[in-house]
């Protein structure tokens, strides 16, 4: 079973496709790792890197292409990523990750050691920059949840409570 995990920053993706990935032992395919890396190889950090990728489109296709075809490869996978549910299109449960700016903004700043203020600045710059590259490369809205088969608020419930509500319904997939 491929199952995709995605979300703004700070909506627990992370967190949340490892914990799932250990509960259910499946392997797990990071997108974020990915671009986190490539920044880090650069040494920039990521609202730059960000910036950097709005002009140069081979970093995101890298990434993506990446993914997919890791994913390809594999029969049981999570895939994490921003855009891992609309590039991996033939995964069989595709969950989106959601809690409010602010929010993700105190999850940003405790994990990486800085102010509320400068993570909320940050993220929102990496959002506008995702949000027109993703347009830009790939006609993508991030705003359309369509696609997605379960969509959960990580604000309202605990990591190991959100595994378990992707693990039922997991269950209920390979059901049908």
């Amino acid at each position: 079973m491929r199952i995709t995990i995605s979300g703004l920053p700070g909506s627990g993706t992370t967190v949340v496709a490892k914990l799932l990935s250990e509960e259910l032992s499946m392997e797990l395919i990071s997108a974020g790792e990915m671009f986190r890396r490539l920044a880090a190889d650069r040494s920039l950090p990521l609202e730059q890197f960000s910036r950097l990728a709005e002009t140069e489109a081979d970093f995101d296709r890298w990434i993506d292409a990446r993914q997919e075809e890791e994913a390809k490869k594999r029969e049981d996978v999570i895939v994490e990523g921003r855009l891992s549910g609309f590039i991996i299109r033939d995964a069989d449960l595709k969950i989106w990750l959601k809690a409010p700016e602010e929010i993700r903004a105190r999850r940003i700043a405790a994990r990486e050691h800085i102010t509320y203020e400068t993570a909320l600045s940050g993220m929102r710059v990496r959002e506008r920059s995702e949000h027109t590259r993703y347009m830009r490369y790939y006609g993508i809205d991030l705003k359309d949840l369509s696609g997605y088969d379960l969509v959960i608020d990580s604000s309202r419930w605990s990591e190991r409570d959100i595994v378990a509500m992707i693990t039922m319904a997991k269950e209920r997939v390979r059901e049908r």
